[in-house]
């Protein structure tokens, strides 16, 4: 359980900032400026259902428009509320800073469970939802831009789409008010898998660096190496089914609603979540052992520990009994201020939220582009590049025949090098570079400054110099 003295998510997000400016030299009141939540929207409004009208509490907080449009997702759950807002769009400022998105930080919420409406219904209330945050600009392509978050997804996007598009049918660029859309929407492929696919980049980064690894008390690559997930929903299936398939870690432990998951030898995502998806919960799984209490799980021995559900699960009251060497937050907010402190007195060493977790806004900000260029990535060069492919190719087997050198290129040698870079590919490679270079700027400052002794302050260094100076050029 969380101890009572605990401070709550926003305040956790507060004294993280806190602790990294105090390692700055920022003109008085810049520090304050960059902190605060610049506004927060806060709408009630009425859906009639099944005979009766209901009344629903919805948010948006714009924390920062050092750069605009502003960024962040919309999450639909019934704790939605204001200080969680504000604090997951303080993140969303410091994320878009660290990974080059050229974003200000937001967030919405709606107070609900989407799990007791039916498909119709939910739409009539996102629709509404939708209404009341662009009739104020606080859904906008040139201002305003959500896109998923938990409790909704594609389905939600498209539906905020459309009816921003039919309040503003002569909008050329309406498609690009909002991220994360189906592909026959406007959206881009890649985006479901995004923020998973950020975490393994992440990591491989991360283990490119054997003096990084080494602070972790681990060696040697990914392959091989025992993760514990909790939280099998997108962010963390794709996490586990990348890390497993592409990287041969093994995923010995998930953690659920209703339980945990444990098998030494490893667990394929797969199954587990096809199973989840039947049965409603992981309880009865075949090839694994069950434990009710999943928390409990947390506290289990492994090499790497992805949180990848919701805020404070790791905090005071379980973080002397986290026994994973190395934390990555694919999550917002997983580890409290408090247990940060307590596991980095312990050795452990955290890869932060505002860089783990920003797969999905990277490639929202593709997605973007996309919307506003009006064309595919990838549509005016691949045929180029294969054509010039197939130059080479055919020069080399020419020499091949010619001069009898015994040997030929292998078909799949030539499938593969034949291939032009297509839309996935193309951003595949865009979120790995963007994840590549975050990374390299703040370890580096964790590895030269004696005084920053932890990824996370680095981080939040980085990304506030990044904001103060986007501040500075506009003249404060």
């Amino acid at each position: 359980m969380l101890d009572i003295k605990e401070p709550g998510f926003r305040e956790n997000v507060d004294l993280m900032f806190r602790r990294a400016v105090a390692h700055m030299d920022l003109p008085p009141g810049l520090a304050e400026k960059i902190q605060i939540c610049n506004s927060t929207y806060t709408v009630r409004f009425g859906v009639r259902l099944r005979g009766r009208i209901e009344t629903f509490v919805g948010y948006r907080s714009v924390h920062s428009e050092h750069m605009e449009p502003v960024k962040g997702g919309i999450r639909f759950a019934p704790e939605v509320n204001q200080n969680e807002v504000e604090a997951l769009a303080a993140l969303m400022t410091y994320k878009c800073a660290l990974v080059e998105t050229p974003f200000g930080g937001s967030k919405g919420g709606l107070c609900i469970d989407p799990r007791k409406y039916e498909e119709h219904e939910l739409e009539q209330i996102t629709r509404r939802f939708a209404y009341e945050l662009a009739k104020r600009d606080l859904i906008h392509p040139a201002q305003n831009v959500p896109a998923p978050d938990m409790g909704t997804g594609e389905r939600e996007m498209a539906w905020i789409a459309d009816q921003y598009t039919r309040m503003n049918t002569t909008d050329i660029n309406a498609r690009a008010c909002v991220t994360g859309k189906p592909l026959n929407a406007g959206g881009i492929k890649g985006r479901v898998e995004a923020t998973g696919r950020g975490v393994q980049f992440a990591l491989r980064e991360f283990f490119r660096h054997p003096e990084d690894v080494a602070k972790a008390q681990l060696t040697g690559t990914l392959a091989g190496k025992r993760i514990i997930v909790q939280g099998l929903g997108n962010v963390g299936y794709h996490a586990a089914k990348f890390l497993r398939e592409e990287d041969d870690s093994r995923v010995i432990a998930i953690i659920e609603r209703d339980g945990a998951l444990m098998n030494d030898e490893g667990m394929d995502p797969d199954a587990v979540r096809d199973w989840i998806a039947e049965h409603g919960g992981v309880s009865g799984f075949p090839d694994a052992t069950f434990v009710e209490d999943g928390a409990r799980v947390l506290e289990q021995e492994c090499d790497i520990l992805i949180p990848a559900a919701l805020e404070g699960v790791i905090n005071m009251g379980n973080a002397n009994a986290i026994r994973a060497h190395l934390i990555i937050e694919a999550a917002n907010g997983p580890v409290t201020a408090g247990a940060d402190e307590i596991l980095r007195e312990r050795g452990v060493v955290i890869i932060p939220d505002l860089y783990a977790n920003a797969g999905g806004v990277t490639v929202s900000y593709f997605e973007w582009v996309k919307n506003l260029s009006h064309i595919r990535f990838g549509r005016m060069q691949r045929r180029n590049e294969e054509a010039h492919a197939m130059l080479l190719v055919k020069e080399l087997e020419r020499l091949s025949a010619d001069r009898e050198l015994g040997w030929e290129l292998s078909p799949d040698f030539k499938r593969r090098y034949l291939q032009g870079a297509d839309e996935l590919a193309l951003v595949r490679s865009g979120l790995d570079d963007t994840m590549r270079t975050a990374y390299q700027s703040f370890a580096e400052v964790w590895r030269s400054r004696k005084d920053v002794q932890d990824l996370r302050t680095a981080a939040f260094v980085v990304a506030i110099e990044k904001v103060a100076a986007s501040y500075r050029a506009k003249g404060l």
